[in-house]
């Protein structure tokens, strides 16, 4: 157990770990990699690594034993999505006067604060980080050598975001803030200019496909390769990706686009379309739909760009290759904005399987 369960990006691994080493871990820290490269996973290993009780040591570097009270406790929280549910469940039992002043904070570790996006705006709010800026200034160790704060994305409400400026400018000398995000530019350009930034970069589709062979024995090597070209190169994402699920989406997806590139079949569009009903259970559903299709869209924007070898779905090669017959890089620029404004139509509880249908519709070609 340590960091060489993290798999990839062994430059930045040990460009953190000698930092470690040398006692000049970073007060402020951005983490950027797509999502699935193990962003979470790599902050709460150095969290690990810096409060180990037994630290150990491999390759001459800092590690952790994995297995002392601290690393244990701080382990606890490497299941995001459990802890957020377990959080939101809780809150959900509370009075509505307790609600609303309640926001979603992870703590397994009384050093260790996990921030994620509160529901079901999804957004770093003002409480949350009220709570962090007391942690920083209040509440220096109880168990650990150093505090850590982790925000697991970098969706900010504004007042938020700049409440957060005041501890990366003058940070206490026992914390650490950790932001992780896809893309940093999502960040005001004041707190990039006070965190270092750390990348994650993507993983060669073959090695994923080497990975694969050895966790994922029941998949054939097509679904090996199919599932390490959708992973765009991120550890996570090939080792957690349901196939099944994706090509169910896929399918219907591939439906609205025949029926936008092709001789349309709008009974076989209303059949596919009309069970994207409201409800957790559709919006999960539509989601998945969505993402399936813009990856199909960006195949075809690779099709139509000379570079068919790079599309991630490589067992519609040939499907691809006749639905982008014609196709102007326009019409993939409208396609993209359709896309987003279905999302949009979610967020106003818009019937989703007229969006759907709407959607097909507007891309048909004349």
């Amino acid at each position: 157990m340590g960091f060489q369960e993290f798999l990839g990006n062994p430059h930045t691994v040990t460009h953190l770990r000698e930092s470690i080493r040398a006692e000049r871990f970073p007060h402020s820290m951005i983490l950027a990699g797509p999502r699935g490269a193990g962003k979470y996973m790599l902050a709460l290993m150095l969290a690990k690594a810096v409060n180990c009780l037994n630290p150990t040591e491999t390759d001459g570097l800092p590690d952790f034993c994995g297995v002392c009270s601290n690393c244990t406790r701080i382990g606890n929280a490497s299941n995001l999505d459990a802890r957020v549910a377990e959080a939101v469940e809780a809150r959900d039992a509370m009075r509505d006067a307790d609600k609303r002043d309640t926001r979603i904070l992870i703590q397994t570790h009384p050093d260790v604060l996990v921030v994620p996006p509160d529901p079901p705006q999804l957004l770093i709010k003002m409480g949350q980080v009220r709570q962090v800026i007391h942690v920083a200034y209040y509440r220096p160790p109880v168990e650990a050598r150093r505090t850590f704060t982790i925000f697991t994305s970098s969706a900010f409400m504004k007042e938020a975001a700049n409440s957060l400026l005041k501890v990366l400018e003058e940070p206490p000398e026992h914390t650490s803030l950790i932001l992780l995000t896809e893309n940093p530019q999502e960040l005001l350009p004041t707190i990039r200019s006070r965190a270092t930034v750390h990348r994650l970069g993507a993983i060669p589709a073959p090695d994923l496909e080497g990975l694969l062979a050895q966790r994922r024995p029941e998949l054939n090597p097509a679904d090996r390769a199919l599932a390490a070209r959708l992973a765009e190169g991120a550890v996570g994402r090939a080792l957690t990706i349901d196939l099944g699920l994706y090509l169910t989406s896929r399918q219907d997806a591939l439906i609205l686009l025949r029926t936008a590139l092709r001789e349309p079949d709008y009974s076989t569009l209303f059949h596919a379309t009309e069970s994207y009903r409201a409800g957790a259970d559709g919006q999960e559903k539509t989601i998945n739909l969505l993402r399936a299709m813009g990856s199909l869209i960006e195949d075809l924007l690779l099709v139509i760009a000379g570079t068919p070898q790079l599309v991630r779905n490589l067992d519609l090669s040939v499907e691809l290759g006749r639905l982008a017959q014609g196709l102007t890089v326009d019409w993939i620029d409208g396609a993209a904005r359709a896309l987003a404004q279905v999302e949009q139509g979610m967020r106003r509880n818009l019937l989703r399987s007229i969006s759907l249908d709407a959607m097909a519709f507007g891309l048909a070609r004349d």
